[in-house]
């Protein structure tokens, strides 16, 4: 059986692995992370990583509610595992952040005596939205484990569960409480998780809530870094290169950004040494994000299918594609984004452009241009409305929505069917497109769900007319003429 990697076999890894600068054993657990996924363990643990040569009170404990794999795959390795930055100079890093991993399900009490420990001062979380059992903005009281944790709250299941059990735990015991971060991207991620904290808390003890509502922190922040699926090839790709075994290696792009709101109520590592970005306007980055990234990122994914082009890095290499990408963002988007304070719009768009230009990331347009009713009115809608209130043109910014139609259109022609909870309306609307600009685009302009924020602007509707026009009808031919035609 080969080798495994840990603290035994780290000191003998190849010269050009980093590993950490400090002695893993030497470090204090001060973080509990509910759901040591990849991305936990590809972004915010390696930014604990640089800095526990530093602070060394700052290590994690990771427990996975749901699963034991994660634990499993560690506990041999120490908690090391490495992580493969991917690009054109592709780079490989040992991680030693994660000193332990617990399973909820099988270790109920060491995590709740984790949690009650004084040393650990800050709670995160990466445990999806449906983790948090919400029902729009505050707490569904309907979820099976919401239910069972009200009924037996020292036994809890839920993530909130844990979060309240281990909080009384602190005020019963006259400890300070620790903070609650939240790292999924979801919009006002820490006001909606306080929300439910203190809802769930309710029912318990209105004391409990009160001093929750008091005394702890629930800071919003917001993360980005492309995560690809652990797999055979990128294991053996690793042990190769490690020459030992890694059961659960990570992969990411070299490109990370986790911007955090500075709210800690029992102090906290020195995040901005590592490079995280502290900031009171959570939401402005999530908006920068959302318009500068996500646009773009539908932008290329239906023009590119229009140009049967395949992948974000196979469309960044179509010149007249990339051009007008490259344009919409400088030109069009980053207007709507410049009252964010300390915020480059022109460094971001840089930084976004390489991120797609990335030969290591095989990203498909045709996934990127699932839900389509559901992306578009909050990627660019936004910043139509406001280009239009500033006086500015929007015929650039129709045309991503005018290439999603001629895509329906096509699709619904093909007998293909969308992954869009909207897929029957839509297809429907498609194989009723005649071509005719007016006809279809008013077709398309029925469905409130999508369009109601737009419809009524006439100026709206005539550039978005003119748009599909342009596009003709769909094919590469006609979709590359209409992106000259743009670029005049």
């Amino acid at each position: 059986m080969p080798r495994r990697l840990n603290l035994q076999t780290l000191h003998a890894l190849p010269a050009d692995v980093q590993r950490p600068d400090y002695d893993p054993r030497a470090k204090r657990i001060g973080i509990v992370h509910f759901g040591p996924g990849a991305f936990h363990r590809a972004h915010q643990a390696a930014y604990l990583d640089d800095l526990l040569a530093a602070e060394p009170d700052w290590a994690i404990c990771g427990v996975a509610l749901n699963s034991h794999d994660v634990r499993d795959a560690l506990q041999p390795q120490d908690g090391l595992y490495a992580l493969a930055l991917l690009g054109t100079t592709p780079r490989l890093r040992v991680i030693g952040a994660l000193r332990e991993v617990l399973a909820a399900r099988e270790q109920q009490a060491q995590v709740l005596a984790r949690l009650a420990e004084p040393n650990v001062r800050i709670v995160t979380l990466t445990i999806t939205e449906k983790g948090y059992c919400l029902d729009g903005d505050g707490l569904d009281f309907a979820r099976p484990e919401i239910v069972h944790d009200l009924a037996m709250p020292d036994a809890p299941h839920s993530a909130i569960g844990y979060l309240v059990a281990g909080l009384r735990a602190r005020r019963d015991a006259g400890l300070k409480p620790y903070t609650v971060l939240s790292c999924d991207n979801l919009a006002d991620n820490g006001g909606k998780l306080r929300r439910a904290a203190l809802q769930y808390a309710q029912r318990i003890d209105a004391g409990l809530a009160a001093w929750i509502e008091r005394e702890v922190a629930f800071p919003r922040s917001m993360v980005d870094s492309i995560t690809p699926a652990t797999d055979d090839a990128l294991r053996e790709r690793v042990g190769h290169a490690l020459g030992v075994q890694d059961a659960w290696p990570i992969q990411r792009e070299q490109y990370t950004q986790w911007v955090v709101e500075d709210n800690f109520c029992n102090g906290r590592p020195a995040f901005e040494k590592a490079g995280v970005t502290m900031s009171d306007d959570i939401a402005g980055y999530d908006r920068a994000k959302l318009r500068l990234l996500n646009g773009p990122h539908s932008t290329l994914a239906y023009l590119g299918s229009l140009l049967d082009l395949e992948t974000v890095n196979e469309a960044m290499r179509d010149a007249p594609l990339a051009n007008f990408v490259e344009r919409l963002m400088r030109e069009d988007i980053a207007p709507s984004v410049a009252d964010l304070h300390g915020f480059d719009a022109n460094a971001y768009i840089d930084a976004i452009l390489e991120r797609f230009r990335n030969p290591a990331i095989r990203h498909k347009l045709a996934q990127i241009a699932w839900d389509g009713s559901q992306k578009l009115p909050v990627r660019l809608f936004g910043t139509i409305n406001e280009a239009l209130a500033a006086g500015r043109s929007i015929e650039h910014l129709c045309v991503p929505v005018a290439a999603w139609l001629q895509f329906v259109r096509r699709q619904a022609n093909n007998g293909v069917a969308l992954v869009d909870p909207l897929n029957a309306a839509l297809n429907k609307i498609g194989r009723g497109c005649n071509g005719d600009a007016g006809h279809d685009v008013a077709a398309f302009l029925q469905l409130d769900a999508v369009f109601a924020s737009v419809k009524n602007d006439a100026r709206f509707t005539e550039a978005l007319r003119g748009t599909y026009a342009a596009l003709g009808d769909g094919t590469p031919q006609r979709a590359r003429h209409a992106l000259e035609q743009f670029d005049r």
